[in-house]
């Protein structure tokens, strides 16, 4: 099977004093383990980007020096396949939008929800669950996946 790794399962497997990391590092080795396909959109490389050079004190950010993030986005992008984002992603992500509310930055979801139904990514892991539950229904599906649920595998 093959899962995209949202950008808040990404943000905690890099840092070590957020209180899910172990989860996030749980649910990537039983991942690993069964020989899943992981992917991540360049969209998750940069939303990284913006969380981890951020100050420690603003918005959760890492405090991640430019040089240290690039790093961590370096090993993302090397350690798990990058899905396209092609033309076609508009296109699926002006659906979702016609078929469920969204508003603001939670476009962003949206998109991600919109690059695994083009790539044919059949899950999404994310310790924002209820932000993707909306998009589960609209064909071709995605099944929304909780990284603790891995953990307790």
């Amino acid at each position: 099977m093959s899962y995209l790794l949202d950008t808040t399962f990404l943000v905690r497997l890099a840092n070590t004093s957020d209180p899910l990391h172990g989860v996030a590092v749980a649910a990537l080795s039983e991942l690993c383990q069964r020989d899943e396909l992981l992917f991540i959109a360049p969209q998750n490389l940069i939303e990284f980007w913006s969380v981890g050079t951020r100050p420690l004190s603003a918005n959760g950010g890492l405090g991640l020096s430019a040089d240290d993030a690039i790093s961590v986005v370096d090993i993302y992008a090397a350690e798990f396949l990058v899905a396209p984002e092609t033309p076609d992603v508009y296109t699926a992500l002006r659906k979702l939008l016609g078929s469920v509310p969204v508003l603001g930055k939670q476009v962003h979801d949206a998109r991600l929800a919109a690059v695994c139904h083009v790539q044919g990514i059949q899950n999404l892991v994310t310790f924002n669950v209820r932000h993707f539950k909306r998009f589960e229904h609209i064909p071709p599906g995605l099944r929304v996946v909780d990284p603790q649920q891995f953990a307790k595998a």
